[in-house]
């Protein structure tokens, strides 16, 4: 199954931008490509959320749960429905070097082989431009507190 690997370095404590992507339903107001996130269930070591996102300019939507870790600093998720038949996995904070060092790790698939195919290398490279813009966009806001 494909996989996209992505990293970024912050200069604020861990546990600001561990806490700042725990509140995905703020992702929409700095997050370009994200347009809604919608809490469907909230519990002290995970939460289930509803997203809408754009890819060169297709809505993508999907259902997901995500499983918080607060003492390793990491969140696991995983596609729960949608329009990807696999999308899972973790968002790691380590502090190093006078930085937070966060790993965004994405594990999908398209359920479509044909598709995969045809469309694979785009699609690998969409998923990796995508998970780049939110480390971005997570890093400015978390270095803007």
């Amino acid at each position: 199954m494909p996989y996209v690997e992505t990293r970024i370095a912050v200069a604020a404590p861990a546990r600001r931008v561990y806490d700042l992507a725990k509140e995905q339903e703020r992702f929409p107001e700095f997050m370009p490509d994200v347009e809604t996130v919608v809490v469907l269930e909230r519990h002290p070591d995970r939460v289930i959320t509803r997203w809408k996102t754009l890819v060169e300019e297709a809505p993508i939507e999907w259902t997901e749960e995500d499983r918080f870790d607060d003492g390793a600093l990491r969140i696991d998720y995983r596609l729960l429905e949608g329009d990807l038949d696999t999308f899972e996995g973790a968002w790691t904070f380590e502090e190093r070097d006078g930085a937070t060092h966060v790993t965004l790790g994405v594990e999908y698939d398209f359920g479509v082989p044909t598709l995969a195919e045809l469309i694979g290398p785009t699609l690998h490279k969409k998923v990796q431009e995508n998970s780049e813009m939110m480390l971005a966009a997570l890093k400015a806001e978390a270095e803007r507190a």
